[in-house]
């Protein structure tokens, strides 16, 4: 399925307005680092080929930002390298999938991540909700520091648009977990300066024509999260669905790079498609990555079905 391209205009007007946002301030720009740059981290990242991959639920699943309640124990992957983000709970299907046709050559598996519940067990909330499918990173290796140019590189493919939710807002996040220097609030109302996690992030945004009147065509495309200021900004229209190839990398100065293209092919610097210090922030260590699966919490409407694969993390050693 192919999104409908005669709307030039407006695709160009998004590639200004994101360049506009990478380049204005101060901003001394290290090189961009290519995700998948440096040496494969085997010890992290997962890549779906065991015929007896599982996740263990643990339902019902948490939901810490909604009500408080973690609800442990929590769900996890059998091989331990994911984990159920307590903040939001896990996705309703965690299943090893054969992989879809034009994957990666010689890939046999994959997984789908897929949800119907997203808000409050047991309580729908009649609005967009997500959960999450955390990479267990920094328990097996620990943090890495951004002069090792940590990166990420996924697949995803994408179903036809005529099997996506049809709900006009964010449908699935690729982020990344990385710390730096922030002044927060305590929870005895002091602000204190400290080490403390932010999440930036590309989210695969649907906008569909039905309750639309202004809108002739389905349209989607790749949101980035952020830019100084904390605010998304648009970056790639997605012009057919299939599969893709998504990454994320840090470089020394603390400069979030993202990347993305059809295919399954490995990422090049042409796939760039802007660099940030999201929120004005400086990565100073890298944590983890994750998936978001969001839809319209309401018990009846499952998510799109999204499919990842080959979800890797790489670094370049010191010297």
């Amino acid at each position: 399925m192919i999104f409908p391209l005669h709307k030039l205009i407006y695709v160009a007007a998004i590639s200004i307005a994101s360049s506009v946002i990478f380049t204005t301030g101060p901003v001394v720009q290290a090189e961009p680092v290519v995700p998948g740059t440096g040496v494969l981290l085997t010890a992290v990242g997962d890549q779906f080929e065991d015929p007896n991959w599982k996740f263990i639920y643990n339902h019902p699943k948490s939901s810490k930002e909604q009500d408080e309640r973690v609800r442990s124990p929590t769900g996890y992957a059998k091989n331990r390298r994911w984990y159920e983000g307590a903040k939001r709970g896990y996705p309703d299907i965690v299943q090893r999938v054969p992989t879809p046709a034009g994957g990666l050559p010689g890939s046999q598996g994959s997984l789908l991540l897929r949800s119907l519940k997203t808000g409050i067990p047991g309580y729908p909330s009649r609005r967009l909700q997500q959960d999450d499918f955390v990479a267990d990173v920094k328990r097996r290796i620990g943090t890495i520091a951004p002069a090792e140019r940590p990166s990420v590189v996924t697949r995803v493919f994408m179903p036809p648009v005529d099997e996506w939710e049809n709900y006009s807002k964010a449908q699935f996040g690729f982020r990344l977990a990385v710390m730096a220097r922030m002044r927060v609030r305590e929870p005895n109302g002091r602000f204190v300066t400290k080490l403390d996690t932010y999440w930036p992030g590309m989210f695969i945004v649907f906008q569909s024509k039905d309750g639309n009147s202004r809108r002739e065509d389905d349209y989607a495309f790749i949101r980035i999260r952020g830019n100084r200021g904390g605010g998304d900004f648009k970056g790639k229209q997605i012009t057919q669905t299939g599969w893709w190839t998504m990454g994320m990398s840090v470089s020394p100065d603390g400069m979030i790079h993202y990347y993305a293209k059809p295919g399954v092919e490995d990422l090049n610097s042409e796939d760039h498609i802007a660099s940030q210090f999201p929120y004005g922030h400086k990565a100073l260590k890298f944590k983890t990555f994750f998936f978001n699966v969001a839809n319209y919490d309401n018990g009846k409407n499952w998510s799109t079905a999204w499919i990842v694969d080959d979800c890797l993390v790489y670094k370049v050693p010191l010297e």
